[in-house]
């Protein structure tokens, strides 16, 4: 349970994106999309080459 104490004072729109910054940290709504559909070992495996390749790329074009 995330617990987001509040001082005295204390603007509730601050405490707000607090809350938002941890609850986004947990990663409770990446997990849950995840989870809508299943998708096979072979594609999730492409899919994080796909990402490896575009991120060396983008490496290789920034030296």
């Amino acid at each position: 349970m995330i617990v987001i104490p509040v001082k005295e004072g204390e603007n509730i729109e601050r405490a707000l994106k607090r809350f938002k910054r941890k609850f986004e940290k947990t990663g409770v709504i990446k997990e849950l999309r995840e989870r809508q559909a299943y998708t096979k070992p072979s594609i999730s495996r492409r899919v994080e080459i796909k990402k490896a390749i575009y991120i060396q790329q983008l490496q290789r074009e920034e030296d």
